[in-house]
């Protein structure tokens, strides 16, 4: 199987990787926006689970990952419930991972551990704690493939960086000691950059706020309602729409109507209808620097810079005001 990826380019995967990618819930993932509610609201905004999980499985090859972290990085995501991380503002999880909570139980009823049984695999210890894999998943603030792809993936995909830039960005990319390091300051300086772009102009513009949480507040009402169930969060988004829309309900209606691209919002912290606080995100590259890999903010102003103004950003949170929905 060929896969073209926007970001990485062309490569041919076979065997345990053709089939995972076949397979039901790696499937499903085309149908699941990264973003969450941010596709209603703005159409540019559309990055599905399924390109940001192969690009996982293609960016840990290409750091010379195991075909086993391969396996893991391609199905990370694979519990993430229609429209991701709404769900956690609609079920009050801080800690945006209910995905995680049930990541073990949907592996479980899926056809992964067959086919991971077919190939001499046992799905419990191969996929059993995320902190086995380095290349895929490291504690904030450092570097790893699945917070690489998001970040140049929605950045990419929302016109703030070019091919190029991603591609000489890649290029600085090493491995040490199983960690994922850049190879000198200007590059961390550059990433720390786009991810701060990303934590403030996509995770906490207005408009996206708006989206989550008109869309958060449509779900719990429905859940409250019973007219869906729990259950019914691990279709693709569309499906969840269709149930929605097919139950009739006034109040789910009105607040559907109100989930469109004309939205006009804008922060305003004197006059606004409603306050969104989401969890901190932020970012400290490891840099090869004389006897060694150090972090970025120990030599660099604009790292610390950088850092502060997201951190005080998200500790305050968006005050949005809605001028017409």
């Amino acid at each position: 199987m060929r896969i073209k990826d926007k970001i990485y380019g062309e490569f041919v995967i076979e065997g345990i990787l053709e089939a995972l990618v076949f397979s039901g819930p790696v499937q499903r993932l085309k149908g699941i926006r990264q973003g969450g509610a941010s596709y209603l609201v703005n159409g540019k905004w559309n990055v599905t689970r399924y390109e940001h999980s192969v690009g996982v499985m293609l960016l840990i090859r290409k750091l010379g990952g195991s075909l086993e972290e391969q396996i893991a990085g391609l199905l990370h995501d694979v519990s993430h419930t229609a429209f991701s991380h709404v769900v956690d503002f609609v079920f009050d999880n801080e800690k945006e991972d209910y995905h995680e909570k049930i990541f073990q139980r949907i592996i479980a009823d899926s056809d992964i551990p067959a086919i991971l049984g077919k190939y001499g695999y046992d799905a419990q210890s191969l996929l059993s704690g995320g902190a086995r894999w380095k290349l895929l998943e490291r504690p904030a603030p450092e570097l790893c493939a699945d917070r690489i792809d998001y970040t140049l993936r929605d950045m990419y995909q929302h016109g703030n960086i070019t091919i190029e830039e991603v591609h000489h960005f890649l290029n600085r990319l090493a491995v040490i000691d199983g960690k994922i390091v850049l190879q000198d300051l200007a590059a961390a300086e550059w990433f720390a950059g786009i991810y701060y772009k990303e934590v403030i102009e996509f995770f906490l513009h207005p408009l996206n706020v708006y989206g989550y949480h008109l869309l958060a507040k449509t779900l719990k009402l429905a859940l409250e309602k019973r007219l869906i169930g729990r259950n019914d969060l691990l279709g693709t988004d569309e499906e969840v729409l269709d149930l929605l829309r097919a139950s009739g309900d006034k109040e789910i209606m009105r607040l559907l109507e109100q989930i469109h691209r004309n939205v006009k919002v804008k922060e305003d912290k004197s006059d606004y209808d409603f306050h969104w606080k989401a969890k901190v995100r932020w970012i400290d590259p490891a840099v090869l620097y004389e006897n060694g890999p150090v972090r970025a903010s120990r030599i660099s102003e604009r790292v610390r810079r950088l850092t502060e103004e997201a951190r005080k950003k998200a500790e305050a949170g968006v005050y949005v005001k809605i001028v017409s929905n």
